[in-house]
């Protein structure tokens, strides 16, 4: 799922990935001193709300139709989520992976098996 045709030339994957690397190797630093060994070393709700802040800064920035504003609130939600993933000891490529999967399925479809795996 690498996006060769990116402005940067830079796949999202190995963006994310690294990024995760970076996530990872704050855990354990020094809180005083890092803001993601501060996140990592807290409650997971602290994570967890600044998600909540930043998709509600998205929201706000696609409904006021500030381009810019969207692309940077999107990369703070996808910083913050990359926290959560690790904090669950989780990982990006894990996440594309099922994009992957849905894709070329209808939404609607995904839907449906969702619910129906769901019931008991």
């Amino acid at each position: 799922m690498e996006n060769k045709g990116s402005p940067s030339g830079v796949g999202l994957d190995s963006v994310l990935s690294h990024l995760a690397d970076v996530v990872e190797s704050r855990r354990g630093g020094d809180p005083q001193t890092s803001y993601v060994a501060r996140l990592l070393a807290g409650a997971p709700d602290a994570a967890l709300k600044k998600i909540g802040e930043e998709a509600t800064e998205v929201v706000m920035a696609a409904k006021d139709d500030q381009p810019d504003r969207i692309i940077s609130e999107m990369a703070d939600l996808w910083f913050h989520c990359l926290v959560a993933l690790a904090q669950h000891g989780l990982r990006p490529e894990q996440v594309l992976a099922e994009l992957s999967r849905r894709e070329g399925l209808s939404g609607l479809d995904e839907q449906a098996a969702r619910k129906a795996r769901s019931r008991p």
